[in-house]
């Protein structure tokens, strides 16, 4: 299908002298480069018929690393009809179709090369041979950058946010000067009553915020100045980010089927922010009035609001515990007539990730995670069933992307630990067929991977779960690779991931082992909750007892030759090991890990995260919080390790890594520090990446290589 159109921007097979032979492989395996230029598919949009779909997918220049969306069309009504290439007038992103038909989508581009720069909503015309109409511009009153969009179900009425300062009336208010920059100089001046100082990857504007504006749609264009959701009058309405920052998207709208509303999500934006979990669902009668918030009564996290086809009822995903990030959501109902209330799946230990209605409106389609795979379910609106979908039989892995088709189907997109997403399509619900081909024909070019699945008694008598990945016919000894996965409330489950992905890693001729320890997701809450003012205990026990076990399983795996790698808690989790377990590798990886919990804490942004896990701030819980500080044991560190950090990282701040590094100086243990100054918490650059990897796989070959030179592990 796609294979032909996009073949080009994967990385050349590999020679022998590219890579070190590997005992029983014979294939190229997958490099890093490879990764890094894998053709990335986006999330599907259908029309209103449920007939097309529009993709689109990202593709990477493997000579200049540079990265560019292709898009497509398919017609959902032909069984094996081959995705169209759809060349749009200006570079799009952001695809949806109109209750018109017309599809819509954001450009920085204009037909107009006079016209100033920024991203505004076009629309264009699409036949049945994917060939685009000329551009229309529908949002011609925006002043600012539109960061995304969102369409009425009827066509009335389009909803656009972006940031805007609060005290604006319109979308635009280009000339606000910056409250705090007061001048002369260039310093930053913030008050210490007005929220976030800075919030993940960039320091805040105060009075600038995400904002959502609606306009009426005439003949595909909007009318007027748009309607402020937040409420146009600042002192009677709210001041929070519309969706939240820096995550939140079009998940976190909804309109009402006739346009006459708009629900979102909103967490205000004041001095309790950095300490508040308290996101709500608040609904606009699109008047300009401030929004009423209809989840008041719960403290905890509501969002993802879903409006059923004929208008009756609300669902949203809901927590019940104030501050506590990582609780379980479950579904929530509200009848909009009577204002009554219900939780759906009170009594169903999942923890639902996204939500759509079915078309008949008698049932919520939801993904969760259980144990290693994400499936669907299905559950009854009036009574609350909730029934798994075997969507792909036997071997769901990770579904996302869903989108409940008119005629009871869906579309959706799946992934796993061996290949990247591709595009599916289930009528009735029942098993799915394949409708693209990204990434699969070019993934079968490279050595292929086995994982197994395995699970022993680890800490409390619990059953803990976990997996080794490694090359398809390979033949011992291999040496390990323990990866520990951040969250720490998250999981290495089967899927794909473009950043620290189990099968590149694999292909370097490891055995990747990955253990969901206490703390991890998709075990029920109470095993989630299992980690909370226990970070160094319980996980580490069951890293320790899941290697042990993985090792025991598969004899070819040559255990005297280990590294641990982790990013985020699990380069806290790295940090702990190299201070309590620390003969046992021969070298780590830490990235963006914590070392010092007392400094962590009074320099990281969201508050509620080190004060539920640590069981307060660290004048309240000093003890637990000194108790799990990997600083406290840096006496006993002697493993060689790489620390990575980015500079932008305001989640766990660059120092925590330079802290790091200066301990392992100062005991002349060997160690690299990796520094990225345009990277947050994650790396995300093409050529970050590439140097990633390549920096990554060169320490770990300098510390297990083949003739079994290198640090010696008891």
């Amino acid at each position: 299908m796609l294979t032909a159109a996009i073949a080009l921007s994967f990385a050349a097979p590999l020679t022998a002298e590219d890579n070190l032979a590997i005992p029983g492989v014979a294939t190229a395996p997958m490099s890093a480069a490879d990764l890094v230029t894998l053709p990335r598919l986006g999330a599907p949009a259908v029309n209103a018929g449920g007939t097309l779909a529009v993709y689109s997918v990202t593709v990477t220049d493997p000579q200049t690393l540079k990265r560019s969306p292709q898009h497509y069309l398919l017609d959902l009504t032909k069984p094996g009809a081959a995705p169209l290439a759809l060349t749009l007038p200006l570079k799009a992103s952001d695809l949806a179709f109109g209750a018109d038909g017309a599809l819509y989508f954001l450009s920085s581009e204009h037909t107009d090369t006079s016209a100033p720069a920024r991203a505004r909503v076009w629309r264009v015309t699409i036949d049945k041979n994917g060939t685009a109409g000329e551009p229309q511009l529908v949002t011609t009153a925006t002043e600012r950058d539109i960061a995304g969009f969102k369409l009425a179900p009827d066509g009335k009425a389009i909803a656009v946010w972006g940031e805007v300062p609060r005290d604006c009336p319109t979308f635009g208010c280009t000339d606000a000067k910056p409250a705090h920059l007061p001048g002369p100089g260039t310093g930053r001046l913030y008050e210490g009553d007005r929220g976030f100082v800075r919030h993940w990857d960039r320091w805040a504007t105060p009075g600038l915020h995400n904002r959502i504006f609606v306009f009426p749609l005439a003949g595909g264009v909007a009318q007027g100045k748009g309607v402020p959701a937040d409420g146009a009058d600042p002192a009677s309405g709210i001041t929070a980010d519309l969706p939240t920052m820096p995550f939140g998207g079009g998940e976190e709208i909804a309109f009402a089927p006739d346009a006459g509303a708009l629900y979102f999500t909103a967490r205000l934006s004041d001095g309790a922010e950095p300490l508040s979990t308290n996101l709500d669902i608040y609904v606009s009668d699109l008047s300009g009035a401030a929004p009423r918030n209809v989840t008041a009564n719960n403290l905890a996290t509501d969002t993802t609001p879903v409006v059923s086809p004929d208008g009756r009822y609300l669902a949203w995903l809901a927590m019940d515990r104030a501050t506590y990030e990582a609780d379980r959501l479950s579904v929530r109902l509200m009848d909009l007539k009577t204002g009554a209330v219900r939780n759906l799946t009170e009594t169903v230990d999942l923890s639902f990730g996204s939500l759509a209605w079915e078309a008949d409106g008698k049932s919520l389609i939801a993904t969760a995670q259980k144990v290693l795979d994400t499936p669907a379910f299905r559950i009854d609106a009036a009574t609350g069933k909730v029934t798994e979908l075997n969507l792909v039989a036997g071997n769901e892995a990770h579904i996302a992307n869903l989108v409940p088709l008119p005629g009871g189907g869906a579309l959706f997109t799946r992934d796993s630990l061996g290949a990247p997403a591709e595009l599916f399509v289930s009528e009735g619900m029942k098993q799915a067929r394949p409708l693209t081909d990204v990434a699969t024909t070019l993934m079968g070019s490279r050595a292929s991977i086995v994982t197994r699945r395995f699970s022993f008694t680890g800490a409390h008598g619990d059953t803990v779960w976990g997996q080794i990945t490694r090359l398809a016919g390979q033949t011992g000894p291999i040496p390990a690779i323990l990866y520990i996965h951040g969250g720490p409330q998250g999981s290495f489950n089967d899927s794909w991931s473009n950043r620290w992905n189990p099968r590149v890693t694999a292909s370097q001729g490891y055995a990747v082992i990955s253990v969901d320890f206490h703390g991890s997701t998709g075990y029920g809450q109470a095993f989630t909750d299992a980690i909370n003012k226990d970070w160094g205990g319980g996980p580490l026990e069951d890293l320790q007892k899941g290697l042990e076990a993985a090792l025991g399983l598969d004899s070819q795996i040559d255990g005297s030759r280990a590294c641990a790698m982790g990013a985020s808690y699990g380069g806290y989790m790295v940090n702990w090991i190299a201070g309590n377990w620390p003969d046992r590798f021969r070298c780590i990886v830490q990235h963006d890990g914590i070392f010092d919990t007392r400094s962590m804490y009074y320099s990281t942004e969201e508050l509620w995260f080190p004060r539920w896990d640590f069981g307060g701030s660290y004048e309240e819980a000093r003890e637990i919080h000194e108790k799990w500080n990997p600083a406290n044991h840096v006496a006993k560190w002697k493993t060689p390790m790489l620390v990575v950090t980015g500079q932008q990282d305001f989640r766990v701040p660059y120092s925590q890594g330079l802290m790091s590094f200066t301990a392992l100086q100062e005991r002349a243990i060997p160690s690299q520090l990796l520094v990225f100054p345009d990277e947050n918490h994650w790396v995300l650059g093409a050529k970050n990446a590439l140097q990633w990897h390549n920096t990554v796989f060169a320490w770990l070959d300098r510390w297990l290589k083949r003739d079994g030179e290198g640090a010696s592990a008891k």
